[in-house]
């Protein structure tokens, strides 16, 4: 079970650098797809993502303050279920181009992190 959360949380970390990245510096193409928040506030989740991104590994791996890898991984499931809500209100349909799929995945994977990791499994 300690393998397949180390895989888990680097596979999550990843896609959420890249998309707190995404969100923060590639604000005009973001812009057009999704108007449901202003350009600094797709930059405060990008900066959130990347940060809670980061402190799911290397509070862990470092065995050094690994109370913040279970904290973020909570932090995300909150932010990416508020993300989940705010496609909602775009598109219901159940396709594969709709983020709201993917966002409700996302959300289901890291409250696993969270919990697996709070369980005291670092």
């Amino acid at each position: 079970m300690n393998v397949f959360l180390w895989v888990l949380q680097v596979v999550l970390a990843l896609l959420y650098v890249a998309g707190g990245a995404y969100k923060t510096f590639m604000f005009d193409e973001l812009a057009a797809q999704m108007v449901a928040l202003p350009r600094s506030g797709w930059a405060a989740l990008g900066i959130l993502e990347m940060v809670c991104g980061v402190l799911l590994i290397v509070p862990a791996a470092a065995k050094r303050m690994t109370f913040l890898t279970p904290l973020a991984a909570a932090v995300l499931t909150l932010e990416t279920l508020v993300l989940a809500g705010t496609y909602a209100r775009y598109s219901l349909a159940l396709t594969v181009t709709n983020p709201l799929v993917w966002s409700l995945v996302m959300v289901v994977l890291v409250a696993f992190v969270a919990y697996g990791r709070a369980k005291g499994r670092v």
